[in-house]
């Protein structure tokens, strides 16, 4: 027997020991409320900055445009439906391969009198630039576009993007989540307006994030209160999670050409082993992310296998995480032109920075003798 491998971390990473220390004096003799006025205010108060700036700092933006968040989908919400608050209702266009925080966010702005467009990829999971185009000739207010997709990890060209979006008077917006630490994610040379990343996908805490906002763009709060981080997230600051937020930012930039070289050459050799077992590996001829590999195997059903895995000590997703309670093929397959049968057979795996060039190549050995045994049991039925 060997201890399980975890392969998933794309829907969160372990919290690194270095963030796990600098966030135990916080859940201890350090605490306080960072709003309060004596001592165990300002140092609570202090701590917030420093991770202000670090978080600033890994993003190439100013501390003032930081403000903390429970995590991604908050930050994404607050964005979409805090802009368009403040305009009056017009036209919201998403990429059709967003998070379904971004995309039901667009989505519920309909109630309120917007129009929704959904911006079509090619059979990468590259935003369509006809389509694009096509969507900005009406003008749409807001646009989101994901820098990296959670599942294939296809990359956008955001720069480009942002600034067609700007030159049609949009409002521009990234999900930046599964970038952060694996690519170069710079607020001001990306062009965007907002951008939204968290912790806990860079070996950070649960439960916090942030949403990086121009302060030139006036946004409504989702929460009222005590006014805190600029009056757009009102709520005592989660004080153990931003310090820790904040050294993960620091560590994650620190590491991510090192990581990313790592995490290169894992995904080079498990997709080696995957094309010996004949699965389609999706967006394989885009730009993605060096740690993400997107695939499926005709025949077989990816929760089925994806269990079978699991029991024997192999953690991988079918699809997204956060989608993992629904039964119904990856939307973004779908917005790909993938067949809803092949669909809905996808695995993702999302290898990290522990992960061990033995353990992909026990994982290819384990996928394989459980691809032969769903397979035989399928001959027999037939």
């Amino acid at each position: 027997m060997f201890a399980p491998v975890y392969l998933d971390h794309n829907a969160t990473t372990p919290l690194d020991p270095q963030v796990r220390e600098a966030m135990l004096p916080y859940l201890g003799e350090r605490f306080g409320n960072a709003s309060s006025r004596h001592e165990y205010g300002r140092h609570a108060r202090a701590a917030i900055d420093t991770a202000r700036a670090q978080v600033a700092a890994a993003l190439g933006a100013h501390p003032t445009e930081v403000v903390f968040t429970s995590g991604g989908s908050e930050a994404n919400n607050l964005f979409l439906k805090g802009a368009a608050a403040m305009l009056k209702p017009g036209r919201v266009a998403v990429s059709a391969i967003e998070h379904p925080c971004v995309r039901e966010s667009a989505r519920r702005l309909v109630k309120q009198g917007w129009a929704f467009d959904e911006i079509g990829v090619d059979a990468q999971g590259v935003i369509d630039a006809a389509d694009f185009a096509e969507k900005l000739s009406v003008r749409p207010q807001l646009v989101s576009i994901m820098l990296a997709n959670n599942e294939t990890g296809v990359l956008q060209d955001i720069e480009s993007l942002a600034s067609k979006a700007r030159s049609q008077g949009a409002r521009i917006h990234t999900d930046a989540v599964q970038a952060l630490g694996k690519v170069p994610v710079d607020f001001r040379g990306l062009g965007v307006n907002a951008l939204t990343v968290s912790a806990h996908k860079i070996y950070g805490p649960i439960g916090v994030g942030a949403l990086v906002v121009d302060k030139r763009v006036e946004l409504a709060p989702l929460i009222d209160g005590g006014g805190q981080e600029r009056g757009l997230r009102s709520g005592t600051e989660n004080l153990a999670a931003i310090v820790g937020f904040g050294l993960a930012c620091e560590l994650a930039e620190s590491r991510r050409v090192t990581d990313a070289l790592r995490l290169a050459q894992l995904k080079e050799s498990l997709e080696e082993g995957l094309g010996r077992l004949g699965a389609t590996v999706f967006s394989a001829g885009a730009a993605r992310l060096a740690g993400t590999s997107f695939f499926a195997f005709s025949g077989v059903d990816g929760e089925t296998l994806v269990g079978k895995l699991d029991r024997a000590g192999f953690a991988c997703a079918s699809g997204s995480a956060c989608s993992s309670a629904n039964p119904e093929p990856s939307k973004t397959l779908l917005a790909m032109g993938v067949a809803p049968d092949v669909a809905r057979g996808a695995i993702r795996v999302s290898v990290g920075r522990a992960t061990m060039l033995d353990e992909v190549d026990r994982f290819v050995g384990a996928l394989s003798e459980e691809l032969n045994t769903l397979r035989g049991l399928t001959a027999m039925a037939n």
